[in-house]
């Protein structure tokens, strides 16, 4: 039977009387498991801050009427056995509004994957400010239902969404359209439709999403006030966005609205392809390089119980002469590595914690997200958990190794080279 309290008593008293190799093996893991907690933190906080700053703005689904070429020609239909060639072939006229679209968004209200589904009405206008005139787009929006389900009101550097809500005829002007016209909040811009109807609008709050050609354009008024403007009626809604508890069932649903409503769906993996490419890459840098800073430090420690195996030669003698199994040995060895884990993964955590903090409290100042104040950092429990569950095992198989050569000592040998 294993007696580990005699063990343990000799696994301290090996790295006490070693402690420059002990510190050295213990700081290669604190700082291995620290680098990693600092890295990951960082990184995956940076990765999230980039995913929010366009998904946050993007619908899981989009539905709207797009101009598109018929599917099926008149000629074609008159002469279908017949070989026919069509030149300049010209878009099916379409409105641009969607038909019946609020019995559409109940009957998507009423779909137990829907969170959200939210009208709008977009619209072609031009920016006029004295003798500026500027082209751009005008959404109307539910204010208050936008701020709840599309986080709307984080990307509002001056004045308040809900203002849209009480204040009649007025707009959220984008932050690129503002500082050309030199406006700020409480000035009035007018704003002129396709059709030529002119109407000024009050300036309620600046709009900055980061995305230099969305602010340059778009501005934001209440839904009544665009319809007002165009001179539809209260059904007109041009777009309906629609947010789901599970975002990767966006694919699935926008091709049975396709297909159900003869509109266009466009799901958010589908209109991100590209950032969902970056957010890929990017995550997959973050891990293959924690990884190898866990995987140095288990090195190093593997190094460290190499060497003190040789010189602890005459001690593993001394042992087996008297009476000490080659398992024992061993397990002196391996309860010295699991120790420098167990005591390095922790310092590591802390100083991991302690470094992540630091960073989460640095001033990051830029004009192209003024609602980001500190670096970002992701505080998750499972990184946590994971480097400390790697340094135990990278510690225990570092530690393994080097035990069962010391195992395998014959202590004979050993006395007679003395």
């Amino acid at each position: 039977m294993i007696n580990w309290r005699v063990i343990l008593s000799i696994a301290k008293t090996h790295l006490v009387s070693k402690r420059k190799q002990t510190i050295t093996a213990g700081l290669g893991v604190t700082f291995g498991i620290g680098a990693y907690i600092t890295l990951v933190c960082f990184m995956t906080g940076l990765n999230g801050m980039l995913d929010d700053l366009i998904l946050n703005q993007t619908p899981h689904i989009h539905i709207f009427n797009e101009i598109e070429p018929s599917q099926e020609q008149p000629l074609e239909q008159k002469f279908k056995d017949a070989l026919t060639q069509i030149h300049s072939i010209r878009p099916k006229q379409r409105k641009k509004n969607i038909h019946n679209a609020f019995p559409l968004i109940q009957n998507l209200a009423n779909n137990r994957d829907v969170m959200a589904a939210l009208p709008q009405v977009s619209a072609q206008i031009f920016y006029i400010s004295g003798s500026i005139e500027l082209g751009g787009n005008l959404t109307g929006i539910l204010p208050n239902e936008e701020v709840t389900y599309f986080n709307f009101d984080k990307y509002v550097v001056s004045g308040t969404p809900q203002a849209l809500e009480n204040t009649p005829n007025s707009i959220l002007l984008g932050a690129g359209v503002a500082k050309k016209m030199s406006l700020s909040v409480g000035d009035r811009i007018q704003v002129r439709t396709a059709s030529g109807v002119v109407k000024p609008l009050k300036i309620i709050g600046i709009f900055q999403s980061g995305v230099t050609e969305i602010d340059n354009v778009f501005s934001y008024s209440n839904i009544k006030t665009v319809q007002q403007l165009l001179g539809e009626p209260q059904s007109y809604v041009t777009d309906i966005n629609v947010k789901l508890f599970d975002m990767e069932k966006a694919g699935s649903l926008s091709r049975k609205l396709e297909e159900q409503y003869d509109l266009k769906a466009i799901d958010i993996k589908t209109a991100n392809a590209q950032f969902e490419t970056g957010t890929t890459i990017r995550n997959l840098i973050t891990y293959a390089v924690s990884i190898t800073l866990l995987i140095v430090a288990g090195f190093g420690i593997y190094n460290i119980l190499n060497m003190l195996i040789y010189e602890k030669m005459n001690d593993i003698a001394i042992l087996k002469a008297t009476g000490f199994s080659g398992k024992d040995v061993q397990y002196i060895f391996m309860s010295q590595a699991i120790i420098i884990g167990i005591l390095g993964g922790v310092l590591g955590l802390i100083v991991g914690f302690l470094l992540s903090m630091a960073i989460d409290n640095t001033p990051f100042v830029t004009e192209a997200l003024p609602t980001i104040t500190t670096y970002p950092i992701n505080h998750n429990p499972v990184f946590y958990i994971i480097g400390i569950v790697f340094a135990l095992i990278a510690t225990f198989f570092a530690g393994y190794f080097p035990a069962r050569k010391a195992r395998k000592i014959d202590p004979v040998q050993i006395i007679r080279g003395q």
